[in-house]
């Protein structure tokens, strides 16, 4: 099965490669395609392209907002409820939108996931290996890194925060209705996303859940270890520091 889906994404990435009208092209631009197609045909995560930066300054996103808080790296139009797994469709988008940001739609049948600042986030990551807690893939921005988990709903992430004593503040969640930014987009605040841990297809455990052979963390081992892993951070643990 693995065979053929390789195949037919070739076939995709031969068939609009023609259709490019600049064939001197950067590699990054392809690069983009072939990361956007990935997405959608090999892990089966709803992607759609990014509004990226202005044409006439690169500093400035395309959005109508002139002090937009994610420059490029948002959903504009097309919306995120367009957010789709037809790699004809994502073929077509960065074809015509060669540079735009990879975005994936979380929740619902795609990971969702948890984010904090870069610097906590890579000392949290070496306390849970040291911990030996598995985890799934990690997305890296220069200032924030992203943990994906399993599916989750708003009133199952209600639920957790409410049980804790306190979460840290600095934690972001990217649930049902959200989105993130993948590789190898170009970062909001500069630089490029990558990946810290690839997503790499595995055999999961009975019971787990994850999005196609890819195995996902629930959201609850994943916040209990970060409030923890924050406990000796400035102020006490009740934020993870930047």
């Amino acid at each position: 099965m693995r065979e053929i889906l390789g195949r037919r994404l070739q076939r995709l990435r031969d068939r609009f490669q023609s259709l490019r009208p600049d064939p001197g092209r950067s590699g990054g631009t392809s690069a983009l395609l072939d990361a956007a197609l990935v997405c959608a045909t090999t892990w089966q995560w709803p992607v759609l392209p990014g509004v990226g930066r202005s044409a006439t300054d690169g500093s400035r996103c395309a959005c109508p907002e002139p002090d937009c808080a994610v420059p490029g790296a948002h959903p504009f139009d097309p919306g995120l409820l367009a957010a789709t797994t037809d790699p004809r469709m994502v073929a077509w988008w960065w074809t015509n939108r060669p540079t735009a940001p990879v975005l994936m739609a979380t929740g619902g049948p795609a990971p969702c996931a948890v984010s904090l600042p870069a610097g906590a986030a890579a000392r949290a990551l070496v306390r849970l290996d040291a911990q030996g807690m598995r985890l799934g893939p990690v997305v890296a921005t220069p200032t924030r890194w992203s943990l994906m988990v399993a599916p989750y709903s708003l009133e199952r992430l209600g639920e957790l925060l409410y049980a804790k004593d306190h979460v840290p503040s600095s934690l972001r969640f990217h649930g049902e209705g959200g989105y993130l930014l993948l590789p190898p987009s170009a970062a909001s605040t500069g630089g490029q996303v990558r990946w810290e841990r690839e997503p790499r297809a595995d055999r999961r455990p009975s019971g787990a859940r994850g999005a196609g052979d890819l195995w996902l963390p629930e959201v609850e081992a994943v916040v209990d270890a970060l409030v923890e892993a924050s406990s000796g951070a400035p102020g006490g643990g009740s934020r993870l520091a930047y």
